[in-house]
């Protein structure tokens, strides 16, 4: 399997300074960083390393869930997932990741509410971004779009 690779370019101290994270491997973008903006409600046209863990939290799971709908004999036609992860003070000092949650909107042809429920749980245990974050809470608000 492939690596793939980010790189940022960081200027000045931590409030007062800003940087570039370039998506190296795909270059798709380059992207503005900074840590009053990342702290503050309105992001200002920048982006966080919170955001870009919910963005790769949200298309890993995308990809586990399909995966395990179809395993289990479902025939999966969307699957919309919203990644929220909170940055909050972390009691030993500095900050954390307080919590992610992925809401999950899925339309799986031949699978019941109960079975979709049971594959978003499984994404949600085999995602290989969720394994990675396991020191963070990471709760699901999962259900069938045509419950």
């Amino acid at each position: 399997m492939p690596t793939r690779t980010a790189r940022t370019a960081w200027n000045g101290g931590l409030q007062d300074g800003s940087g570039q994270v370039e998506l190296s491997s795909s270059k798709v973008g380059t992207y503005e960083v900074s840590f009053p903006k990342r702290a503050a409600d309105d992001a200002g046209g920048t982006t966080s390393p919170e955001e870009l863990i919910a963005a790769a939290h949200s298309a890993c799971y995308a990809m586990q869930f399909s995966a395990l709908a179809a395993e289990a004999g479902g025939t999966p036609e969307s699957v919309e997932v919203t990644a929220d992860v909170s940055l909050g003070p972390d009691p030993a000092g500095g900050f954390r990741l307080t919590g992610i949650t992925l809401h999950v909107r899925a339309e799986v042809g031949g699978l019941d509410e109960a079975a979709v429920l049971k594959v978003a749980e499984q994404a949600k245990a085999g995602c290989p971004v969720s394994k990675a974050l396991t020191g963070v809470d990471i709760t699901l608000d999962a259900r069938s779009s045509e419950a």
